[in-house]
């Protein structure tokens, strides 16, 4: 899996020009699935994603995570983040898992997380989507494997 984690202070996303999804302070996450991906490895995403420690404190230092300021998420399926540019100007995507997979990974995701915290919106997989933000700080985190 690759994450890319932005700290927004809102967060939505439009598709065919009509708004399915908004969130205001918290998480907009962009989610790549794998060929490789199963539930257990969504699991430790989850678990970091929960516990990162982004938001500030009273002295202003970042110590409190989503849980701890009653943070929402926006999940967005996004396979993009598998591209590969090594070769050539146009992207490949061999590494991405397949749409099966990559939805029941993304379906999973979102409901694991909605079971831990209030408000999760998810857009629409497989769809083109308008995701618009306000990134707070800016603090754009992105994870994978090997780093969780």
């Amino acid at each position: 899996m690759k994450v890319v984690i932005q700290r927004v202070l809102e967060a939505g996303v439009e598709v065919e020009g009509k708004s399915i999804a908004s969130i205001g302070k918290g998480f907009l996450i962009l989610l790549g699935v794998g060929k490789e991906d199963n539930k257990q490895i969504a699991d430790k995403y989850i678990d970091k994603i929960l516990k990162l420690r982004i938001f500030a404190d009273e002295n202003g230092k970042t110590n409190l995570s989503l849980l701890d300021v009653g943070g929402e998420i926006l999940l967005v399926s996004q396979f993009t983040l598998y591209a590969e540019c090594k070769k050539g100007n146009r992207p490949d995507f061999i590494k991405a898992g397949d749409a099966k997979l990559a939805e029941e990974l993304y379906e999973y995701f979102a409901q694991q997380i909605k079971e831990r915290i209030g408000k999760v919106e998810t857009g629409q997989f497989g769809a083109d989507m308008k995701v618009s933000l306000v990134n707070d700080g800016p603090f754009t985190i992105v994870l994978d494997e090997s780093l969780i």
